[in-house]
């Protein structure tokens, strides 16, 4: 999945959780599929930006 697929991904939990007739239990297991998103997505920046700087390293 692509950063943005998983971005696009998060806009649809957020928008779940954001009904207010979803039930508790429903509510937990779409805020876990959303922290695991958010995980993935931080782990994907944090080897762009690794990338990054050793590109700038070797300029």
């Amino acid at each position: 999945m692509t950063l943005e697929e998983t971005f696009a991904k998060i806009d649809e939990v957020m928008e779940k959780l954001s009904d207010d007739s979803l039930p508790l239990e429903e509510s937990f297991t779409v805020y876990k599929e959303g922290m695991e998103l958010l995980g993935n997505c931080q782990k994907t920046i944090d080897e762009i930006e690794k990338k990054v700087e050793e590109l700038n390293n070797d300029t």
